[in-house]
């Protein structure tokens, strides 16, 4: 690690501390900001090294995922080894890391759940899928960069490409492994659900904690390897709910009306059953924090889905331009990425209020990151579950590396 006192800018936080946490000449970056990564008292959580923000390429030798022991002056510990290694997600109790090992490609090959201590004891593999899943021809490759797991630390989701390598616009899908019987459904499937993003509930209701938050890519197209080809059609994409089981299909209120587009990044807030995006406007050119909840399925209508209730966070900013974003886990602070109109971005921190009617409170400016904005260094905030302390990704330095910041008060 290293302290960075220089990356602080003049509107800064008086007490702001930033730490540069990776050092080495390798591109090094967090996880995707809304995986769940970290162990619940806030001291230890996962990133990676020879990776970018969007996750590692599964031939890379060099690709670790790494423990940052925070309590240990950012101690950076090699927690994987394999080649091939994604899609982390930490037990709600911090004991045990899950992830995957993709040796697939499109039709073939295998792809392996296994689970090993946070203290790097107890490797093990829990299941292999190297055979379609019964009653269909479906084998999943190009895994999610991400996994998600319930916060009862009984279920792990992800999701993939179903194609069979030789057929355009093939199916993609979401599967949920049963942790406990080491089994594995796929739930629901289709051409339109290549970037998923699926997010369990952190709610610790029992129906709740069965609830998966998924994208839904209208309009994209992929060649029969899985490449994505078009993301997007021109309606946009939608947002939706659904139940682990795969059913229960519901709908968030954003997007899909010509005006406003869903820009792809979405989450929920904290432990509630409130959900986040970030949405786009063409005119005038906005980038707003819009919150809703989820409504029964009637058809793919985004905003105008009946009887939706929004509440758009960002509107007290005459010229709203937030992208990436994530709250602590009591769904009381945001952090996020604003720019890169004014010259490497800048991070934000803010209240959330409770009320589903008011904008965010005490907007905090915490520092420029003076990324370069490309692709493969996206900022990507988030904060600890405990919300004391944030993090993101810079290319500042010339090559990418993962960073924290802390010491301001709220």
């Amino acid at each position: 690690m290293k302290k960075r006192p220089d990356l602080r800018s003049e509107s800064s936080p008086d007490e702001l501390e930033i730490i540069q946490l990776t050092t080495e000449d390798v591109p090094s970056s967090h996880i995707y900001m809304e995986a769940q990564i970290f162990s619940p008292d806030s001291k230890r959580f996962i990133l990676h090294r020879s990776a970018h923000p969007h996750g590692s390429d599964p031939k890379d030798p060099e690709h670790k995922y790494l423990i940052c022991d925070l309590e240990n002056n950012c101690e950076l510990i090699p927690i994987t080894e394999e080649v091939g290694a994604t899609a982390p997600s930490v037990s709600p109790d911090g004991m045990t890391l899950y992830y995957f090992i993709n040796e697939t490609y499109p039709g073939g090959g295998r792809l392996t759940l296994k689970q090993v201590g946070m203290d790097g004891t107890n490797r093990e593999t829990l299941l292999t899928i190297d055979t379609p899943f019964p009653d269909t021809t479906f084998r999943p490759s190009r895994p999610y960069p991400l996994s998600t797991i319930s916060s009862d630390g009984k279920r792990l989701a992800i999701s993939a490409f179903f194609g069979d390598g030789k057929t355009a616009d093939a199916p993609w899908g979401l599967m949920v492994f049963d942790l406990e019987k080491a089994s594995v459904e796929p739930i629901i499937h289709g051409q339109t659900w290549c970037n998923m993003h699926p997010q369990y509930s952190r709610s610790l209701d029992n129906e709740d904690t069965h609830d998966i938050l998924i994208q839904e890519n209208h309009g994209n197209t992929s060649d029969p390897a899985g490449n994505v080809t078009r993301l997007v059609g021109g309606d946009g994409a939608d947002i939706h709910v659904i139940r682990d089981d795969g059913t229960r299909l519901r709908d968030l209120p954003w997007g899909r009306n010509g005006i406003e587009f869903c820009q792809g990044h979405q989450c929920w807030i904290g432990r509630s059953t409130r959900a986040l995006t970030s949405t786009s406007t063409r005119e005038p050119k906005n980038c707003q924090l819009i919150e809703g909840r989820a409504l029964p399925h009637v058809g793919h209508l985004g905003l105008n889905t009946p009887g939706s209730k929004r509440n758009n966070l960002s509107r007290n900013f005459p010229n709203p331009d937030f992208y990436h974003f994530a709250t602590d886990l009591a769904g009381q602070h945001l952090i996020t990425d604003a720019g890169p109109r004014d010259g490497g971005g800048a991070i934000y921190l803010a209240e959330l209020p409770t009320d589903e009617t008011s904008p965010l409170q005490k907007t905090t400016f915490l520092l420029n990151p003076h990324s370069s904005w490309e692709k493969g260094s996206h900022i990507h905030p988030f904060l600890s579950p405990d919300g004391s302390t944030g993090f993101f990704n810079s290319d500042e330095s010339g090559i990418l590396q993962a960073y924290m910041v802390k010491g301001w008060t709220t």
